[in-house]
């Protein structure tokens, strides 16, 4: 239709909020916001996100031009664009939006907005570059990468997707490289610590985690001050004596791995000089490489391993943890960390792409072609079959990314020889094995292309005379 001028009736499109909002849940466990912190919602919409965070101690004030436009637009260490740039109608203002948001940001700006696969949601016709609903509102629905490229423009700066439809801009570089270390390898958790004996016993935990000792300018202000009394050299004498020496060669070996994973990840931002990484990447460089150009050398040739199509199938052939088939290797989220490096790559590849979802069981690594997708299955623990709630896929070629919900359909795909996706030593996979075994004897996987939905399987269960009760096979009282 042909364009016209005319304004939406956007305040119509804000909600009221019983819980803080997915952008804003996804930045607190992301660490983006956090108490101390000065917080702007920009278009806060009737202000649930605002209410909910000053509950949790934050300093949050919210500005919107219908609901709150008596708020002030101050700048702030974050500011929060939640679900605005999508209904804005003219392209020009939208780009407005997103500069003035972007200026009052000092730390970073988060950027969240609909996305296309969105739009069997959405009643209306097309107008200009997006939908006019019957409400009279309007929605621009982004690609995940559409949105993210689209932030990196307008602020000028390399930015990350934190999640379909998430996108974060760091006002500085340190900031944007501390996320994405804590996406590799979260932020250790020091032990609580009352007396010497404790804090010492704390480094202990620090040094078998982490492969090497850690230095003073890491450690939580409670530890220095009960260990300033001792010399460096004799706190380490003191923490190697009581450290097993199998826990720490394994956390060296990690740490170093976790390293180059860091490095060839950020090679895709890139990558700056030593003194811009964070603090702990900088110490696992200088405790393990023999310089900085050499650890960056050995990423770059396991980003190289990444286009090799055997190698690749070579390591998930031969990965400690996940289920191996003809087309893919799928992995529960609990046993990631133990694949190969090349393979822990890969997936983070998919997620600066388009960014990982919140909710995820298993993620697939397809070795035909490159594409991640991470299925959600929300029953993983409870269900001995759990349900496919949801499909997130990128493929790696074109970077196109679609998603799938199964919420509404009546005969799901589910899984089945749930020890497979999860690593040998894992807590419940003997478990989930027995169930497996019970199951083949009982005859359950003799047909496998007739099991891989709901209806499929029930028939299989009912042909052989068989209940699940927990995670256990039993057979039924009327089978004969």
């Amino acid at each position: 239709m042909a364009q016209q001028l005319w304004g939406s009736q956007r305040h119509h499109t804000a909600i009221g909020r019983a819980r803080l909002s997915l952008p804003a849940r996804r930045a607190l466990g992301d660490l983006q916001l956090r108490p101390g912190m000065a917080v702007l919602d920009y278009g806060c919409g009737r202000g649930g996100d605002v209410r909910a965070l000053q509950h949790l101690g934050l300093d949050v004030t919210g500005w919107d031009p219908v609901h709150f436009p008596e708020g002030q637009r101050r700048p702030a260490d974050v500011v929060l664009l939640t679900y605005v740039l999508n209904v804005i109608e003219d392209p020009a203002d939208r780009r407005r939006t997103i500069l003035r948001a972007w200026e009052l940001a000092s730390s970073v700006l988060v950027v969240s907005a609909r996305l296309r696969w969105e739009r069997n949601q959405i009643k209306g016709i097309e107008y200009g570059d997006g939908i006019l609903t019957q409400r009279r509102t309007f929605q621009h629905l982004y690609a995940a990468g559409e949105l993210r490229d689209y932030v990196e423009e307008a602020t000028g700066v390399r930015c990350l997707s934190a999640a379909p439809g998430i996108v974060y801009a760091f006002k500085g570089d340190s900031a944007r490289l501390s996320y994405l270390a804590r996406q590799i390898a979260p932020d250790d958790e020091w032990l609580a610590s009352e007396d010497t004996a404790s804090a010492i016993s704390a480094v202990v935990a620090h040094l078998e985690q982490r492969g090497r000792m850690p230095q003073l300018e890491e450690m939580p202000q409670p530890i220095i001050s009960l260990l300033g009394h001792l010399r460096p050299a004799e706190l380490k004498r003191l923490a190697e004596q009581e450290a097993d020496p199998v826990k720490v060669e394994r956390g060296a070996e990690r740490a170093a791995l976790d390293t180059l994973l860091f490095l060839a990840v950020e090679l895709f931002h890139g990558r700056g000089p030593a003194s811009s990484l964070p603090l702990p990447v900088q110490l696992d460089i200088r405790a393990f490489f023999p310089s900085y150009m050499e650890a960056c050398k050995r990423a770059d040739r396991l980003l190289f391993k990444l286009r090799d199509d055997a190698y690749v199938r070579r390591a998930m052939n031969g990965a400690i943890a996940g289920k191996f088939t003809a087309t893919a290797l799928y992995v529960h989220r609990r046993a990631l960390h133990r694949i190969p490096t090349v393979l822990r790559l890969y997936e983070q590849c998919a997620s600066i792409a388009a960014g990982r979802p919140g909710e995820w069981s298993v993620v697939k690594l397809r070795h035909q072609g490159r594409g991640v997708s991470w299925l959600d299955y929300p029953e993983f623990d409870t269900d001995p079959h759990p349900r496919l709630a949801a499909s997130y896929a990128v493929d790696l070629r074109t970077l196109k990314s679609s998603f799938t919900s199964y919420a509404d359909s009546v005969n799901r795909p589910l899984l089945h020889r749930k020890h497979e996706f999860l690593a040998e030593d894992d807590p419940d996979a003997q478990k989930y094995r027995r169930l497996t075994e019970a199951e083949v004897r009982a005859g359950l996987y003799e047909s496998p292309h007739l099991i891989g939905t709901e209806e499929g399987w029930e028939r299989e269960l009912a042909r052989c005379g068989r209940a699940l009760r927990g995670q256990r096979l039993v057979r039924r009282p009327d089978y004969t």
